[in-house]
């Protein structure tokens, strides 16, 4: 970690100590947005790390990973997502959250508006402005739109997230262009994939450092729980499962600056993916009783790592695409594809 990620890193810690708080969770969970939360984030800059032509993936990373890690209840990551897609295509970000959307329906219609409609779409109910893949026979567009133009079907993810279908009856498009940051065949579901990955990290990160803490303090047999053989041994395979996803993700990051990331993102969904779900296993296991209570911090992390790695296409989904890509190159080319990389 360079100085710079550290920086970052300190930043984010310190604010999501003061702005983050179990109430804050909790009523998000109930429906409220955490707009102080939000302000402080926008006006730290940290909302649109991918705002300018020299900033890199690498370095949204970090703030990616620390808001996973701290279950932050905001679209972060969609945001900033949001505004990379609308810098590469010439177009200024609004202010505020910003959310994603895509779908096979969505069309734009004759006039330029947009028809259709959208699922699972993360905080459609709080974003004011969405960013919409549309594809049509010229390729890729985004269109943004505002949030407000679309009927909303409220819905949440396990980790009570907001996750609302959006349906579009000839919105007015605010601005619509090409997509020049993707290559040919890339999508927004697959930058996706990727911000969800540094999130899976933080979570992964958050429950090691959880489970290494409780079973150093807690005490049963005379003993803590840490002397206890099997339980090395799973707090071992927990931390190798974090340490392979987050570099399985780090590279998949850089790889995305250098541009034709697709091989690298899928690896690192489907890595990370595997790790959320033995890591969640794990981490519930050694806690005990208490971390299946809803008192405990622990579910806001595995519920999300749970909801985090179905999101933008599954392990199995991923692994799919890697395998179709393969047996398109041929077997001549496998060798080589790898050890390029």
């Amino acid at each position: 970690m360079n100085e710079q990620h550290e920086l970052l890193r300190e930043t984010l810690e310190r604010l999501f100590a003061d702005h983050l708080t179990r109430e804050v969770m909790e009523a998000a969970e109930q429906g409220e947005w955490p707009a102080a939360l939000w302000k402080e984030l926008e006006e730290n800059g940290l909302t649109q790390p991918l705002l300018d032509e020299d900033s890199s993936f690498d370095d949204a990373r970090v703030i990616f990973e620390v808001a996973g890690g701290r279950a932050a209840p905001v679209p972060l990551a969609e945001t900033a997502l949001a505004g990379w897609l609308l810098r590469g295509a010439g177009l200024d970000a609004p202010d505020g959250p910003i959310s994603l959307a895509s779908g096979e329906s969505l069309t734009l219609t004759e006039g330029g508006r947009l028809s259709g409609s959208a699922e699972r779409v993360p905080w459609g109910r709080n974003a004011p402005h969405v960013v919409a893949e549309v594809r049509g026979e010229d390729g890729v567009r985004i269109a943004l739109v505002e949030s407000g133009a679309a009927d909303c079907a409220a819905g949440t993810n396990l980790a009570l997230e907001p996750r609302d279908t959006l349906r579009f009856d000839r919105a007015t498009v605010l601005a619509c262009a090409p997509i020049a940051l993707l290559q040919e065949g890339e999508s927004l579901r697959l930058y996706g994939a990727l911000v969800r990955s540094a999130q899976i990290v933080g979570g992964l990160d958050y429950l090691l450092a959880e489970s290494v803490r409780f079973v150093g303090d807690r005490v049963q047999f005379g003993r803590p729980l840490a002397k206890f053989q099997a339980i090395q041994h799973m707090l071992a395979v927990l931390a190798s499962e974090t340490a392979a996803a987050g570099a399985a993700t780090q590279a998949a990051f850089l790889a995305a600056d250098r541009g034709n990331a697709a091989f690298e993102i899928a690896a690192a969904k489907i890595r990370s993916g595997e790790a959320a779900g033995e890591a969640a296993r794990i981490a519930h296991q050694v806690h005990g009783a208490i971390g299946f209570t809803y008192e405990h911090a622990l579910h806001f992390a595995t519920r999300r790592l749970w909801s985090w790695r179905a999101e933008f296409g599954a392990e199995a989904f991923w692994a799919e695409t890697l395998g179709v890509a393969v047996a398109a190159r041929g077997a001549d080319a496998l060798w080589s594809d790898l050890t390029a990389r």
